[in-house]
Parts: structure tokens; C-alpha cells; sequence
């Protein structure tokens, strides 16, 4: 172990580049132990301030060779802090800082270090000029360092972008081959659905048209669904249901529903009791089912028309003279408390007279039925003279035209031609 006290800062960097030296540190190594060392001293130093430095050559606990450089210091001029020096030393409670610097072999004996420090420190012309040539080797290395480092950062950063681009492009195939995927289901649910709903119905003195929409492309089926059929003695008897929810689901509440009611009204059941009679079918089987439903018969022959409700929006009916009526009737539908229809409501068409039946998706787009059931009878008359093949779909247009609210949508047209 050697130490020697410095009172210049030239005098303490001479030396410690000289301990650099003798032990063949690199250049960058030799600028960054010069640097620090410097650097926390300087306060001390320019103050007048005498610091000692102490050398050891040391093996570690793993058996390497290091340097280990103990700079002590004045009480009032202890570093609070090394971190921001170019090689970080230790602070020790006693104030010396330490640094220890694994060495490269083979090593030169410690004793020739500060004699050589000495002699560097004297005044001679080859002094400048040697300590100018290391500062300027030191400053290569530095250089050299930091060119390195830009051209690693430069090498990152192409990688890094062909690695964003290649993610992104795995990124756009994944998405593209998901709407493959939503679109191939979309297609193959609305096909299946397409295909559970009734065939169209030609009835003599009747024109009959319906439009769907699901409330979103990505679950295209979903709770409403119509039934119609014509019954043994000639009347035409339609289902409106409306079922609890969205998706898969929903359309197999409505598809169990319908047939129920389908089985019932075939049975010659009255109209009055079917909602209620649905209910005891369906609820010791499946308590969670909830469903809405309007129905209605209506004879081809003489425009008689009947009307039983379960919870659902009421049908409109606009005459041919534009005189627009809805027609209420109260009930419960299937999975309420008290399910039934209250009353069958009876009433005849005229010819030419429209009736429009319609889940709440079509009046309920703006949050406000009030408003939707007034906004449908404007829209209704608008388009009263369109071919009633053509009514429901520009009817649900116009009514969806700003919808706050998205939901399945179901509008079905029925136009009393009366027998030609």
C-alpha cells in the first residue's frame, strides 16, 4: 500500500494517470479514473485544501487482481454523492472515497507508481507534451467510445424498426384474418337465422313485407323474430316477439317462443289465452326466459283484425286517409309477473288501410318512445304510398337515421287489399 498527500489538482492527475499507466488500464478506463478522482477533489484542492491519496494492488474475493484508490478528503469537502461521476466511487463513513478497478494482467509492482508520479509532477518541457499526448490518447478512446455506442444505437434502431414492421404486418394479417373470421360467422349466423324465420306468406287480399336488423354486424341475430301462418279456417295469424338480450342466445328464447305459440294457435287455442298459456308452457323448463310478444289475426276475407299483448309496443294503424292510430292493449309477456293479455282488442281494416307491427328497437333509437311513437307515425305517413314490399325497410331508415340507442330492429307491413 502507498499514499502521498497532494496539494495541486495537476500534482493528484499526473499521479493517478501514472498509477493508470504503470498498471496498463485501457485509455477509456484511464480517462474516467483521472476525471473522477479530479473531480472530487477539485473543491478541497482549490480551496488550499491537501487531500491524500492511497493505492492498493489487491486480489478480490473472486480472485481477480484489482486497484483499489482511497482519496481522503477534509471533512467539509465530502461528496454527498458519486453517482454522476464518470466511474462512481464509495463513500465511506470515515470520508474517504474508494474505487476499485479490476486489473488487466500482467501488472507492474505497485512500488514504481509514485516514484514515476513524481518525477512526471517535476517541471520539464517532455512534461506537457507527455501529459498532452495521454490526454489526447484518453480522448480518443472517448471518441472512439462514443462512436461505438451511436453506431450500436443506430444498429438498435433499424432493428428495432424492422421489428415494428414486421410486427406491425403480423398485426394487420391477425386483424385482416379476424374480419375474415367475424365476416365468415356474420354470414353463416344470418344464413342460419335467414333460414328459421318463416318462409314469406301469400295471402289474396293481403300484402305482407318485413325488414330485420340486428344491432350490430358482429352478432347478427338476435331476440326479434315474427311467425305467420294461416290458421285451418283462413285467418292469418302473426307473432311478434321480442326476447330478453342479444346474440345466439336471445334468438332461441324468440324461436322457442314463436313455436310454442305456433303449437297453440294450431290447436285451436283462443287468442285471449295464448300469452298466458306460452308462460305455463315454457317457464318449468326455462325460468330465465323473458320475452315480449304482440298477437295478431287478421281475416284476408273481411279485414277483421284481433289483437292480444304481452308487454309489447302496441300496433299502428294508418288508415287510407292518413288518420294514424295506435292500438293498445295492456298484457305481460312471457317471464313477467302475471303474464297474459288483459283483453283481445277487435277492430276491422278498410281497404288500403297499413298496419304496422314493430319491436321497440324501431321507437326506442332515441332513448325517448313517446317521441319514437310520434316520430313513427310521421315517418309512416311519409312513406304510406311506397310499394308495401319497399315500407318496412324506409320506414327502420328513417327512424335509425341518428339513433342514440342500438338494438335489434324489426318492422313487418301488413296492407289490407281486401278480395279483387
Amino acid at each position: 500500500m502507498t499514499s502521498t498527500t497532494f496539494r495541486t489538482p495537476a500534482a493528484l492527475r499526473r499521479t493517478v494517470r501514472g498509477i493508470a499507466l504503470n498498471y496498463r488500464l485501457s485509455a477509456e478506463d484511464r480517462a474516467r479514473i483521472v476525471l473522477s478522482l479530479s473531480e472530487t477533489a477539485a473543491t478541497a484542492l482549490n480551496a488550499g485544501r491537501p487531500v491524500t491519496l492511497t493505492a492498493t494492488d489487491e486480489a478480490g474475493e473472486d480472485g481477480a487482481a484489482r486497484l483499489t484508490l482511497a482519496l481522503g478528503l477534509p471533512r467539509q469537502d465530502r461528496p454527498a454523492a458519486t453517482d454522476g461521476l464518470p466511474l462512481p466511487g464509495e463513500a465511506g463513513a470515515d470520508g474517504t472515497v474508494v474505487w476499485r478497478v479490476p486489473l488487466p494482467p500482467p501488472r507492474a509492482p505497485l512500488t514504481t507508481v509514485f516514484p514515476q508520479a513524481t518525477r512526471a509532477a517535476s517541471a520539464t518541457p517532455r512534461t506537457g507534451e507527455a501529459d498532452i499526448a495521454l490526454l489526447e490518447e484518453e480522448l480518443r478512446a472517448a471518441l472512439a467510445r462514443a462512436d461505438h455506442l451511436a453506431d450500436e444505437h443506430r444498429k438498435l434502431k433499424h432493428e428495432l424498426a424492422e421489428t415494428n414492421s414486421g410486427v406491425l404486418a403480423l398485426y394487420v394479417q391477425l386483424e385482416k384474418r379476424d374480419e375474415e373470421l367475424r365476416t365468415a360467422h356474420g354470414r353463416t349466423l344470418r344464413a342460419l337465422e335467414d333460414a328459421l324465420r318463416p318462409r314469406p306468406l301469400h295471402v289474396d287480399g293481403l300484402d305482407l313485407a318485413v325488414h330485420y336488423a340486428p344491432a350490430s354486424d358482429e352478432t347478427p341475430t338476435g331476440g326479434d323474430l315474427y311467425d305467420w301462418f294461416v290458421l285451418p279456417d283462413g285467418t292469418v295469424h302473426i307473432t311478434i316477439v321480442d326476447a330478453l338480450g342479444h346474440g345466439i342466445t336471445s334468438t332461441r328464447t324468440a324461436l322457442t317462443v314463436t313455436h310454442a305459440v305456433r303449437t297453440l294457435a294450431l290447436e285451436g287455442h283462443p287468442l285471449e289465452s295464448i300469452v298466458a298459456r306460452t308462460d305455463q308452457i315454457l317457464s318449468p323448463f326455462d325460468q330465465s326466459v323473458m320475452a315480449t310478444l304482440l298477437l295478431v289475426r287478421l281475416d284476408p276475407a273481411t279485414g277483421r283484425l284481433s289483437l292480444a299483448n304481452g308487454s309489447h309496443p302496441p300496433a299502428l294503424r294508418l288508415r287510407a286517409d292518413g288518420t294514424a292510430t295506435y292500438l293498445e292493449v295492456r298484457g305481460r309477456g312471457i317471464g313477467f309477473p302475471l303474464p297474459g293479455s288483459e283483453r283481445v282488442l277487435t277492430t276491422t281494416l278498410g281497404p288500403e288501410d297499413l298496419l304496422l307491427l314493430y319491436t321497440d328497437g324501431l321507437t326506442e333509437s332515441r332513448r325517448d318512445p313517446r317521441e319514437g311513437e310520434q316520430r313513427l307515425v310521421s315517418v309512416a305517413r311519409a312513406h304510406r304510398s311506397r310499394p308495401t314490399v319497399d315500407l318496412p325497410g324506409a320506414i327502420a331508415r328513417d327512424m335509425l337515421a341518428e339513433a342514440l340507442h342500438e338494438d335489434d330492429t324489426l318492422a313487418l307491413a301488413i296492407r289490407f287489399r281486401a278480395y279483387e
